[in-house]
């Protein structure tokens, strides 16, 4: 087994080694994101995973009937634009009444739920981080009740030093660094979820949905 892995250039060994190392992948990304989940719901997001994005649409089609998206002041759903929504059967979201894909200040203020795609997942402290120098994917991240985040498993990475290896913060003219749904506390400790942002945060990592926006 080990000279098969390890071996000589014949094309047996080469396929065995690149079965290797993609399976030795996704031990990594398992525990990476073991560590994320841990530490996401540990503020309270809300953490899936699907292996394919026609799963992830089949639940966020679901998960937008079932929050009650409808035509109404503070029932809209609000979707910005993203490479996941660009290759999905989009009209299965368009047959949900109340949803839209063009996304203003006051339709996202009364939406109750706003989804976005981000680019990269800190296992570590199990924050999300976001290229947001579109406006839409700020306004759907931050004033409707419910943030559902689309991530592809890809963009997991152990911390942030990993990150800045990986990733060219400079270039962006917005980021978002998002842990957990908003949280607020007064002088006296209290502790408040959604006040100055969603309630809620919903985060579906797919595994293959190719790499960052």
């Amino acid at each position: 087994m080990t000279s098969a892995v390890w071996g000589g250039p014949g094309k047996a060994d080469g396929m065995a080694s690149q079965d290797f190392i993609r399976m030795q992948g996704r031990e990594e990304g398992g525990v990476m994101f073991e560590q994320f989940k841990t530490r996401a719901q540990g503020v309270s997001a809300e953490v899936y995973r699907f292996p394919t994005e026609e799963e992830a649409l089949a639940f966020l089609v679901a998960f937008l009937r079932e929050e009650g998206v409808a035509e109404q002041a503070g029932r809209y759903g609000v979707f910005a634009a993203c490479p996941f929504l660009d290759r999905v059967d989009r009209p299965q979201l368009e047959a949900i009444k109340g949803m839209y894909f063009e996304v203003t200040r006051e339709r996202a203020a009364a939406a109750r739920v706003g989804i976005s795609q981000v680019d990269w997942a800190l296992a570590d402290t199990g924050t999300l981080v976001q290229d947001a120098t579109a406006v839409d994917k700020r306004l759907v991240s931050t004033l409707p009740t419910i943030h559902v985040a689309l991530i592809a498993t890809a963009g997991l990475r152990p911390d942030m030093p990993a990150w800045l290896a990986d990733a060219r913060p400079q270039e962006a003219n917005y980021l978002a660094m998002i842990t957990g749904p908003s949280r607020t506390a007064d002088i006296e400790r209290v502790l408040t979820i959604g006040v100055h942002g969603p309630e809620r945060l919903v985060i579906v990592f797919i595994d293959q949905m190719g790499g960052t926006n």
